[in-house]
């Protein structure tokens, strides 16, 4: 462990630095990294640490994980864009499908009246044959 204290002039207050060359992990920890995020922008890239600084290795691994976790929620937005995308695309064709299906049921009903009419007065007009026919047999056999 290395520390230094230096006072940077007479009116403010020491500032201490310690840190140790001894912990290998960090300096593991930085190099398993990526060196770029390419969803960052140039500017919010992480700045590779002054691996010496313990502090400046933290900061370093919470930006990497802040650029990873930037990267997910990234591919899940578009994910989910591309979920809405389809589900409104299925929306507008269900939309269609239900226009379609009131066309349908309005033809149906107006068929259904009109099927109604037609046998009615296929009945009346079957009807006055008969009677035509009665009339004409009857007419025959007094002739």
């Amino acid at each position: 462990m290395i520390t230094s204290t230096r006072r940077v002039s007479p009116d403010k207050s020491e500032v201490r630095i310690a840190f140790s060359l001894d912990d290998a992990s960090d300096v593991k920890d930085v190099e398993d990294c990526p060196q770029t995020f390419p969803d960052l922008e140039q500017r919010l890239q992480p700045v590779p640490p002054c691996v010496s600084l313990r502090e400046s290795v933290q900061v370093y691994k919470e930006h990497c994980r802040m650029a990873r976790e930037f990267h997910q929620v990234k591919h899940d937005i578009a994910v989910l864009e591309d979920r809405k995308r389809k589900l409104l695309a299925e929306l507008v064709e269900d939309e269609k499908v239900a226009v379609e299906i009131a066309r349908l049921e309005e033809e149906f009903r107006r068929l259904t009246e009109e099927n109604r009419t037609l046998v009615t007065v296929h009945n009346e007009r079957a009807q006055q044959l008969e009677s035509l026919c009665l009339t004409d047999r009857t007419r025959q056999d007094s002739s």
